[in-house]
């Protein structure tokens, strides 16, 4: 079933389009990734599936449900991580949670929410006092203390350190065991290869490709790259002529070559028959971040992104 629908979304701002044209559906119990660069159209078309912008012109529901017109109904169902956030300074987390709770009218008990993502110490600490992960995982606690069906993470790793990273990504996967289908933006790859059942790369405010993970990487232009010096030159021809191969490279006498599987087993054989060594060998599989610099002509973030425009901002009240 489909939990998420967007068809043919659209969205403007001084007559320039920043979502022209999106469709995808995110089924139930799915981690669905959106992936993009800056500027993309990544964050305006969640905002259009929270209710929070207006589309120019498509379809979106939730659940079966208008985010915009039935959005009341669509706050019971959808938890909301927004790409940036803030609570006042002196607002402590347990606070915090009874204020969102208090928004919904069957909320789902914070206290086990909390244990379970490593609050319970910091019930009584103020929002301004806690880490960079302790606010991340506030933020969680938050979108899913209406005990929603989905819940949508915009950027929720950035800014964190490795390990909190992992850990995050832990929780990610938690919560989808537990039923709820996550939409997940993200800059960082790795964290997209291993959290998504599917993907969808936006580019321009229009949909790249949408696969799967592994799907995505074989669509990549080399798929496989071969890396060696060889002990002798290689004629160009011979090279040329290897199936599969998406381009060749020499460089201070190192042969880097992108294919597939058959070119792999093609330069074997071209090696063995022209009675060439290789040296220093290496074949290493095309990766997420490969997959995604040729789709979109920019490199994926696999450390630390580069800064996002930004969303809306919840600031509340003490």
């Amino acid at each position: 079933m489909s939990v998420i629908e967007v068809t043919d979304l659209r969205k403007t701002y001084g007559g320039r389009p920043v979502v022209d044209g999106v469709s995808f559906t995110v089924e139930e119990g799915e981690i669905f990734g959106i992936l993009g660069p800056n500027g993309a159209g990544k964050t305006t078309t969640v905002e259009c599936v929270e209710g929070l912008r207006v589309p120019d012109r498509g379809r979106v529901r939730v659940t079966g449900l208008d985010p915009v017109t039935e959005h009341d109904q669509v706050a019971r169902v959808l938890g909301a991580q927004l790409q940036k956030s803030a609570l006042q300074a002196r607002l402590t987390v347990r606070e915090a949670l009874e204020l969102y709770a208090s928004f919904h009218p069957a909320p789902a008990d914070w206290r086990p929410l909390t244990e379970r993502l490593g609050l319970t110490a910091q019930l009584g600490t103020r929002y301004g006092k806690l880490s960079g992960g302790q606010q991340q995982r506030l933020s969680i606690a938050l979108a899913l203390v209406g005990d929603p069906r989905v819940v949508v993470l915009d950027e929720l790793t950035t800014g964190l350190d490795p390990r909190a990273r992992r850990d995050t990504w832990q929780l990610i996967e938690d919560i989808r065991a537990d039923g709820v289908t996550v939409l997940l933006v993200t800059h960082f790859m790795e964290e997209a290869q291993r959290l998504c059942d599917r993907i969808a790369v936006i580019d321009r405010g229009r949909v790249a490709a949408l696969d799967t993970p592994a799907g995505l990487i074989r669509r990549s232009a080399g798929a496989t790259v071969i890396s060696f010096t060889p002990s002798a030159p290689l004629d160009e021809d011979d090279l040329a002529a290897l199936p599969g191969l998406a381009s060749a490279e020499h460089r201070d006498g190192r042969v880097t070559l992108a294919g597939t599987d058959a070119t792999v087993n093609a330069v074997i054989t071209l090696l063995a028959r022209t009675r060439v060594t290789a040296h220093q060998l290496r074949v290493t599989d095309a990766t997420l971040d490969d997959a995604f610099l040729d789709l979109t002509g920019t490199p994926g973030a696999s450390g630390t992104p580069a800064a996002a425009p930004s969303g809306p901002t919840e600031e509340l009240p003490a």
